[in-house]
């Protein structure tokens, strides 16, 4: 692991936050050398085996400069708790495409060959006329998540209302807010609060 630059004092960041204000640049890259610290000790976290260290770093170095440009004193936050959330955003963008340029791949590789001897990719054999394929298996990643959670976070009336309202459990006949209100002898404007506030609830499970 390579050594990184001492941080700043209160009084020399300070010092230095005041002259980038006034337009030296000079000052603003001694923000940022002195803070690549933190952005090393943000990386360790999802360093692998999968991950080079230097790789995280330069990512995790957009998300530095991307928060001392954006810093602002005002809000009363110290400028390495709001550099360390731009780090940590940028590195999770950066895993997310990365997950989705996977799943990309895989879908392309060859998996064999038709009559005429062209090879033919999963994404070829899939239904995929409109949808992105992708997107498709990432929203099945979030029905099995969503699946395995909705018991806990939504009451029985709720659970209820939002399997009658989706189809759920597995693919079942999806109702307009009139059918269920008819279906459980209530009017479909409560029916459509309890769907609201469920869904609320459900958001809250992806972070």
């Amino acid at each position: 692991m390579q050594s990184f630059p001492k941080p700043l004092s209160a009084d020399e960041e300070r010092e230095c936050l005041d002259r980038f204000r006034q337009g030296d640049n000079n000052a603003r890259n001694i923000l940022i050398e002195k803070n690549l610290r933190l952005v090393a000790y943000i990386a360790r976290k999802y360093a692998s085996k999968d991950r080079e260290m230097e790789d995280l770093i330069s990512i995790g170095t957009v998300g530095l400069i991307k928060g001392i440009d954006n810093f602002n004193e005002n809000k009363q936050i110290r400028l390495a708790t709001f550099c360390s959330k731009c780090i940590e955003n940028e590195l999770l963008m950066y895993f997310r495409s990365e997950k989705k340029q996977a799943k990309d791949i895989y879908l392309n590789e060859p998996i064999g060959s038709d009559k005429e001897g062209n090879e033919i990719a999963l994404i070829d054999i899939l239904e995929s006329v409109d949808d992105d394929v992708a997107e498709k298996m990432e929203l099945e990643d979030n029905i099995v998540r969503l699946r395995d959670n909705i018991g806990d976070v939504l009451s029985s009336r709720e659970r209820e209302i939002i399997y009658k309202r989706y189809g759920l459990p597995d693919g079942k006949k999806e109702l307009t807010q009139r059918e269920i209100a008819d279906e459980m002898g209530i009017s479909r404007s409560y029916v459509s609060r309890i769907e609201k506030k469920a869904l609320e609830k459900l958001r809250k499970l992806w972070p």
